[in-house]
This record gives C-alpha cells, structure tokens and sequence, in this order.
C-alpha cells in the first residue's frame, strides 16, 4: 500500500470520509479551547458529568421524535444547562463541593438515559447514543458542528480575556466588581454546546474525550496559553485524521479509534513533554542532584 493510498485515498474516494473529517475538524476546533479552559480552571471532571447530562435530554428527543438531529440535540443542550444550574445550586446554598455536585447529578442523568433507551428503543439506538457513529455524520450534523464551533471561536474571541483572569485570579475579579459569575455561565453554555455538537459524531461517553485528552497534554509541552492552544488544536486535528484513517484500514469503530489516538498522545506527552514529561523532570533532578 502507498503513501497515497494510506491517507489521501480514503478521504478522496469517499464522500463519507470527507464529511466525517470536516465535522470532526470543526468539532476539534470548538472543543479544544473550551476543553483548555476546563482544564486551567480545573474543572476537568466537569467536563466529563456534563458529557454525561447531555445524555438524558437527548434520550428523550430520540423517544418524542427518532433520530431527529434538531430534537436530541435540543434535548441534549436543555439537559446539560439543566444539570449545571442544578449543580451550581447544590453548591451554593448545601455543604456539597462543586465536583461531588457534578459527580452525583451526572451518575443520575446518566442512569436516567440509559433506561429511557432501554425502555422504548434497542442495543443499536443505546449503542448509538452513548458513542456515536462518525462515520455516518450527514450534511445536518456536519453543518450543526461548524455553527458551534464558529459560535464558540466567537465568543471565546469576545470573553477571551475576563474569562482568563477569572480562570486565573478569582479574588482579583471579585474585589475589582467583575461579573465573574456571568462569564462562567456564558462558559458553562459553551461546554454544553460543544458536547451536545459532539454526541452525534463520538457519542455521549466520547465527546469529552475530544475536549479534555488534548487540553490535558498541551498543558505538558506549552508554558504559555497561547501556544498550549495551538498545541491541543495540533493534538485534536491530527486525533481526528489518524481516527478516521485507523477506523477506515482496520475496520475499527471511529469514535473509539479517535479517542484512543488523543489518549496515546496524552501518554506520549506524560513520558517526554518539556514542561511537565516524566523523563524531562528525571533528567532536570539527576542535573541538579549533580
């Protein structure tokens, strides 16, 4: 097999291929930066219980109308707004820390999707809602994922730098009068957004993975923000290719190959990333030991 053959071939030759990678492209691009803020913010977990919200609301549109794309994905976003101001309230006003609130409010939505399929629909619908299908993405969904990634860039552009300081410095926000909570809400919406874009293509349980696992390694090669943003925009990109390539020649399901690929690298940056890789901090410690 030829270079060509390996990796142009497929997305030349298939219209499918075409229309998976442009929506999983579209889907790196909103779901990396928010996915880096998650993480500056350590709120990764969150992440990952709101993946999980999205899922109930989905379910029900899926009941009410099918595999109707605008209602599970309204349902989806319904939820997972549902679910943050549920969690934001526990905080505030019981003894119950942010994670735990989030931890217990995903595991419920979590169950209660899971038997809302179960009760009226079958394994391939369950199987379908909890991880996707990539490679059946259609022009709706392919369009869906480019609106919200074009909403998220947006808006990130507009927030960038209220929402970084509050990400950062909290106090400072609070006693200069700034409306940190407004731009955590305005955040938190943005999570929703992506997740719900994303479930159509991974799934609910693998759409974070796209959002979190090149977050998580940028923070490893990258000391500044710019750059940790063009780092886990880099690691989500190729993710999506070499998922999509892996699936294609192995006959591998797609969303799963694709997460797989974003956790290798997320190891690979563990071992030999500059800023933070385990064999870069032996060799700083045996330098200085010496």
């Amino acid at each position: 097999m030829t270079l060509h053959e390996m990796l142009i071939s497929p997305f030349a030759d298939f219209a499918f291929m075409r229309r998976a990678l442009v929506g999983c492209l579209a889907l790196a691009l909103g779901s990396a930066p928010v996915g880096l803020l998650l993480v500056m913010r350590r709120m990764s977990l969150m992440g990952d219980a709101m993946s999980h919200a999205v899922l109930p609301g989905a379910a029900v549109g899926y009941l009410l109308a099918g595999l109707s794309l605008p209602a599970m994905s309204l349902g989806g976003f319904v939820a997972g707004v549902l679910v943050a101001l549920l969690a934001g309230l526990a905080t505030r006003y019981t003894e119950v820390k942010e994670d735990a609130s989030f931890a217990g409010f995903y595991l419920l939505s979590l169950a209660l999707g899971v038997l809302l399929v179960s009760k009226s629909g079958s394994n391939v619908d369950l199987m379908h809602l909890l991880f996707g299908s990539v490679l059946a993405v259609d022009d709706a969904a392919m369009l869906l994922v480019a609106a919200v990634a074009s909403v998220t860039l947006l808006t990130l552009a507009a927030i960038y730098r209220p929402l970084l300081l509050e990400s950062l410095d909290p106090v400072f926000m609070r006693a200069i009068g700034a409306r940190g909570g407004v731009w955590h809400l305005l955040f938190l919406l943005l999570v929703v957004l992506n997740l719900v874009a994303g479930f159509q293509a991974l799934g609910t349980l693998m759409s974070v993975g796209l959002m979190m696992l090149p977050a998580i390694s940028a923070r490893l090669w990258a000391a500044s923000v710019g750059r940790m943003l063009l780092v886990a925009l880099l690691i989500a990109s190729l993710s999506a290719v070499g998922g999509l390539l892996l699936s294609f020649h192995a006959e591998l399901p797609s969303g799963p190959a694709i997460i797989l690929l974003a956790g290798l690298a997320y190891l690979f940056s563990m071992l030999l990333a500059p800023q933070g890789g385990l064999l870069p901090r032996l060799i700083r410690s045996r330098h200085l030991t010496n």
